[in-house]
């Protein structure tokens, strides 16, 4: 197709709508590249706490709309990108093989708002498709944090445990922890023995462990 061509198919209705949004969506990433913006702090937010100038019923309306289409799970300026990709796709496509054969111009417009209303119908489709597998490459994980082991149970690691030394593990799904522990003196603790985490000293990145209850 000539470049001539080209041009005037994505400058005519209905692509021009789509190509508006696309050239919008490239300036938003070209700022993202340059560090401009943050891609990822545009998820899709539907977290009605964090919305206070919004009613409970609107976010609650939007939630389910987002869910329901499928474009939950990616950030926001992903999902609108592929949504505005695909949408202009279609319309270019459709400008080209099937506007052409409506003889009239009232009917080529009212065409070419079929194909705006089927693009933005397909576009949903595709991208929800789309954004699928790429969920768990945005999937939000928060560390353990040391205050999380009190009241866990762990193995006693050395001969010997008291107010200066001690080594215990901390079972974890897929590994243990090794943590520096401590105990007030006497105990009876010694290597492999298990004992019960009941506090964490910021200070001196220490746990506090003592002896299980009868019931444990």
């Amino acid at each position: 197709m000539p470049a001539a061509s080209v041009l005037t198919v994505i400058t005519s209705w209905p692509t021009m709508v789509y190509t508006v949004l696309l050239g919008v969506v490239l300036i938003y990433w070209l700022l993202a590249l340059l560090g401009m913006v943050d891609f990822e702090s545009s998820g899709i937010d539907v977290d009605i706490d964090t919305h206070a100038d919004a009613s409970p019923e609107d976010l609650g309306t939007l939630a389910s709309y987002v869910v329901a289409m499928g474009l939950n799970g990616v950030p926001f300026s992903i999902a609108i990108s592929l949504l505005v990709l695909v949408g202009w796709l279609f319309t270019a496509l459709a400008s080209v093989l099937v506007l052409p054969l409506v003889p009239t111009a009232p009917l080529h417009a009212l065409a070419g708002g079929v194909v705006l209303a089927l693009a933005a119908a397909l576009s949903i489709i595709v991208t929800a498709r789309l954004v699928r597998p790429l969920r768990g490459l945005f999937v939000t994980h928060t560390a353990q944090t040391n205050a999380a082991l009190v009241g866990q149970v762990c193995r006693i690691l050395t001969g010997t445990v008291d107010e200066r030394q001690g080594r215990a593990e901390v079972a974890q799904r897929g590994a243990s922890i090794n943590i520096r522990v401590w105990a007030p003196s006497p105990n009876p603790f010694k290597r492999g023995d298990r004992a019960l985490v009941t506090d964490y000293d910021a200070a001196t990145l220490r746990y506090r462990v003592d002896v299980l209850p009868i019931d444990e």
